[in-house]
């Protein structure tokens, strides 16, 4: 199936609260996003706050839970604990461990998360895409002793993403350092199925009504 010429979705990440999620609800997101306790990145929340919050949000929309754990069993326990309805593998596992999420937690979506450090990562897509529901490309190192696995707020080199999109047969989300001074630029690059971020909304750490606008906006337009 051909994702492009579709309607772009949004992803809203780092949510923390009920009024977060009612904003970005409010402002036509598609998917809200849970930052659980991991290794790097900003926007952490516990375990309770993501189910109280989650358990409120209305269909269809989609609830993600960013996780950093590396085995199927501990992902799929994960996401049945916070009542969130897609699983975020933000660091590179073994595929193995996504078909274990698949037999466990069968209702749950799976999304791996890409790190585009260079054209290697195109490797990657058919190392992963028999077990995942869609990819979401950031901009981070995956393993080493300087992880970053998201949050980062930088941009990466679109037109390996781009190159990534026209390569892959499953749905790719945006990530890294968007703003809605750029997603429009993004967009008509990487030609992406949805786009996804956390501090180019925000201001001093919260959910910025003003720049949430703003993105909607410059992603209708574009």
């Amino acid at each position: 199936m051909s994702w492009s010429g579709r309607r772009t979705r949004v992803k809203i990440c780092c949510i923390s609260s009920a009024a977060e999620a009612r904003m970005a609800i409010d402002a036509g997101a598609d998917a809200l996003g849970f930052v659980a306790a991991r290794q790097s990145g900003p926007g952490f929340v516990d375990d309770a706050a993501i189910r109280a919050i989650a358990g409120e949000v209305p269909p269809p929309l989609a609830t993600f839970l960013l996780s950093a754990h590396l085995t199927g069993a501990a992902m799929a326990e994960h996401a049945r604990h916070c009542g969130i309805n897609t699983v975020q593998v933000v660091d590179h596992v073994d595929p193995s461990e996504l078909a274990v999420v698949a037999v466990a937690a069968p209702l749950v979506r799976r999304v791996q998360v890409i790190h585009v450090e260079g054209p290697q990562v195109l490797d990657l897509i058919p190392r992963y895409e028999a077990y995942v529901h869609a990819f979401l490309l950031d901009s981070g190192k995956s393993g080493g002793t300087m992880t970053e696995l998201g949050g980062t707020g930088r941009t990466h080199d679109w037109d390996v993403s781009r190159a990534f999109v026209a390569r892959s047969s499953r749905p790719v989300f945006l990530a890294g350092g968007l703003t809605p001074a750029n997603v429009g630029e993004a967009i008509r690059t990487v030609r992406p199925f949805g786009v996804d971020l956390c501090s180019g909304v925000r201001t001093g750490g919260h959910l910025d009504p003003a720049k949430l606008s703003a993105f909607m906006d410059a992603v209708s337009a574009a």
